[in-house]
């Protein structure tokens, strides 16, 4: 090799080098994804299925007239699939319930972040639409109309059951970061207090929600008032 040709030989040996140490690796720059395992996947969806399936059949008749085998069957699995996942009857609806409570509370927490320096405004417009929401949820209609088959009415009302327990301490939670300078027992007062009272009202309508939104507002107000601000 001649001296021309063993330099330009070396040159291009280290251009070929830089590029390898300049090189850089994009899968490294690339934000890690949170991977949910096959199964939970799955399983997720299944319970999605056997939920939605159940809503679709309860808008058209009331929660006695619904079978484990009619929602089965709705959903494109088999009996023993439903039981096998839920367990019983009751558990069945006690998942649905609550299903649709972290949905309602979602509402509920917009209705208040709107309208989060008016806090009897924030509580009117929360109740207004839990209760609109309710209404409107065929499980919640199948209480009212005084389907209380499998206890029902107890899965929403008692005390010692997930649903109110869990709905309260979310709510709590949620009041807390949007008032960060009310007392933690104070939140935890209202939240009990405005859960309590509006799973009361969506089970035992006497008013429209927007007349039981603003009386609950009213009867609230002075509380809120000392506590939060007016």
């Amino acid at each position: 090799m001649t001296g021309r040709g063993a330099t330009a030989a070396v040159s291009t040996s280290l251009t070929r080098a830089g590029a390898r140490d300049n090189h850089v690796d994009m899968t490294s720059l690339s934000p890690a994804r949170t991977v949910v395992p096959y199964a939970e996947a799955a399983r997720a969806l299944l319970r999605d299925t056997l939920l939605d399936a159940a809503s679709d059949l309860l808008r058209e008749r009331s929660w006695a007239d619904t079978t484990m085998a009619d929602i089965a069957t709705a959903a494109g699995v088999s009996r023993q699939t439903l039981y096998k996942e839920f367990g019983s009857r009751l558990a069945f609806a006690e998942a649905y319930i609550m299903r649709e409570s972290e949905r309602f509370l979602t509402s509920v927490e917009n209705a208040i972040a709107a309208k989060v320096h008016d806090p009897r405004a924030a509580l009117a417009g929360a109740v207004t639409v839990f209760l609109e929401a309710a209404a409107d949820e065929p499980l919640i209609k199948a209480i009212v109309a005084g389907d209380d088959s499998d206890g029902l009415l107890s899965l929403v009302t008692n005390q010692s059951g997930p649903i109110l327990h869990v709905a309260t301490e979310r709510l709590a939670v949620f009041l807390g970061d949007t008032w960060p300078g009310v007392e933690e027992h104070a939140l935890e007062l209202i939240a009990e207090h405005m859960v309590r009272l509006a799973v009361s009202h969506a089970a035992s309508p006497s008013n429209p929600p927007s007349v039981t939104a603003a009386g609950m507002a009213e009867m609230f107000g002075p509380y809120l008032d000392e506590v939060v601000g007016p």
